[in-house]
């Protein structure tokens, strides 16, 4: 590979990392507050509403169920409302972002659930406040189990951010079909795959060892 390509691939994992960074951390600002107001609202929850309930889940579940690839597309007019344009690493976050946020929620939710009832019981036998409780029990006793679900979200966005690249939003997939598939270049398209393999490696083994310390404590 020359030096001319391997300044392509260093670029594009910038790229990558930029377009995954930025949307992992909107996915994580947006996810955890729409998983808790589905646990509170929730028939069972702290504070009933069942109409907000299903107003938001069904928000959620439209976006998750739709493929990202036509989410991508369907957002062009928002994703040239918010950057200015529709091609490049920062349009890609608009998509990616929205695409994620859904998709951590319902993780979050499902971590926010689990925890011990019996805990949400004694904080309101103590008299703590419903804020009290979201912040003292609920999401330090979901913590591990929110950190996993944000691991494996931006393991998704990984591959998603690849696909984009199909439309022009650059990184690696970009790379990977400009001169990977389009220009018949084996080589390039098996860097791409081995830098993508190790950095969704590099992601999970940090997740893990963030999970297992967490619950250690």
């Amino acid at each position: 590979m020359s030096p001319q390509m391997i300044d392509r691939l260093l670029h594009g994992l910038l790229d990558t990392l930029t377009m995954v960074g930025a949307s992992a951390l909107v996915a994580l600002a947006a996810g955890v507050p729409i998983a808790v107001l589905l646990v509170l609202t929730a028939p069972d929850g702290l504070s009933p509403a069942p109409r907000i309930n299903r107003t938001l889940a069904a928000v959620v579940n439209g976006f998750r169920a739709t493929p990202f690839i036509v989410l991508l597309v369907a957002l062009l007019p928002l994703t040239r409302l918010v950057t200015g344009t529709t091609i490049g690493v920062w349009a890609a976050i608009v998509p990616l972002s929205i695409s994620a946020t859904p998709f951590f929620a319902r993780i979050a939710e499902v971590s926010l659930r689990e925890v011990d009832a019996g805990l949400i019981e004694a904080a309101q036998a103590m008299g703590c406040r419903r804020r009290q409780i979201v912040r003292h029990v609920l999401l330090p006793e979901a913590l591990p189990g929110i950190v996993g679900g944000f691991t494996i979200t931006v393991v998704t966005m990984i591959g998603a951010s690849a696909m984009a690249g199909a439309v022009g939003a650059g990184g690696l997939g970009d790379l990977a079909i400009r001169y990977g598939y389009q220009r018949f270049d084996t080589t390039v398209m098996a860097a791409v795959i081995v830098v993508l393999i190790a950095l969704v490696c590099v992601v999970q083994f940090a997740g893990d060892v963030a999970v297992r310390r967490l619950s250690a404590r």
